[in-house]
């Protein structure tokens, strides 16, 4: 009787302590669903084996859906722009534990090849397109300095980088904001009709980053894991499919120069 109370007694705690080891990862929607999926899976699925935590991956149909899930803490672990860093780490309680090393974060405005648009200036009085408000190198830093330079424009939000390089290509709007990381990730037809006509001043990129009530010893190991995956083959083939080569450790102040710019956290709130 003793050793059946011992044995269900340990299947009750093995269950919820294999409950608490489930986290989601959440990660920001700068491109489609499914594109994500094939791209960042294998990173939650090399995490998951690596930490011994069951990491699930997650996503959102619109950024501004992505920042919302973000407020309401229903991500675990987050990829997150460094602006949303900057607002989530001051009122959803995240705390960033990796970025990418030796990279800087630069966003960037694409037109067709055949258009007369060759910098900012020919912009005046054109519709441009842009993934979301709060998008911070591929809509933020590029409005901001439009208005810096008086140029009018009119911005449309197409909810991912991946709507903004399309629409672009097919002919819908003069130009669109995105980042050199997703523009570099589009089929080759897409980019072939594309040009770069103005490129944003490089900041502290993307955050890894997870909710500050997550046991420690869990947030160290998905900290180490992802620290070390540019050092392991088949963690280095992970990353290269996401367009990185290495995670460093990341501390908080990593971010001061986002903080420096000021910019407006009611574009999220």
């Amino acid at each position: 009787m003793t050793k059946r109370l011992t044995y269900l007694f340990f299947i009750v705690c093995f269950g919820f302590t294999a409950h608490a080891k489930d986290y989601t990862f959440g990660v920001v929607p700068q491109q489609s669903a499914n594109v994500l999926a094939n791209r960042w899976v294998p990173l939650t699925q090399y995490l998951s084996k690596k930490t011994g935590l069951n990491i699930q991956f997650a996503t959102a149909n619109t950024i501004p859906v992505f920042e919302q899930r973000l407020l309401e803490q229903q991500y675990d672990i987050a990829y997150m722009n460094p602006f949303h860093y900057v607002v989530f780490a001051k009122h959803a309680e995240y705390v960033a534990i990796n970025h990418q090393s030796d990279k800087k974060i630069q966003g960037i405005i694409v037109a067709r090849k055949d258009s007369h648009i060759f910098s900012l200036a020919d912009l005046t009085d054109t519709t441009v397109a842009f993934p979301a408000p709060a998008a911070f190198a591929a809509t933020m830093l590029p409005r901001a300095e439009l208005d810096l330079a008086q140029i009018p424009i009119t911005p449309q939000f197409v909810s991912s980088h991946d709507s903004v390089y399309l629409n672009v290509h097919r002919g819908f709007f003069s130009a669109g904001g995105g980042v050199k990381r997703t523009f570099n990730n589009m089929p080759d037809a897409i980019k072939a009709d594309l040009k770069v006509v103005w490129t944003t001043q490089p900041y502290t990129p993307h955050a890894f980053a997870v909710l500050n009530n997550m046991p420690t010893a869990h947030r160290e190991a998905i900290q180490t894991a992802l620290a070390e995956m540019g050092t392991d083959p088949q963690g280095s083939a992970i990353l290269q499919k996401l367009g990185m080569r290495e995670l460093q450790r990341a501390i908080d102040s990593d971010w001061d120069d986002v903080r420096a710019l000021n910019l407006n956290e009611n574009l999220i709130k």
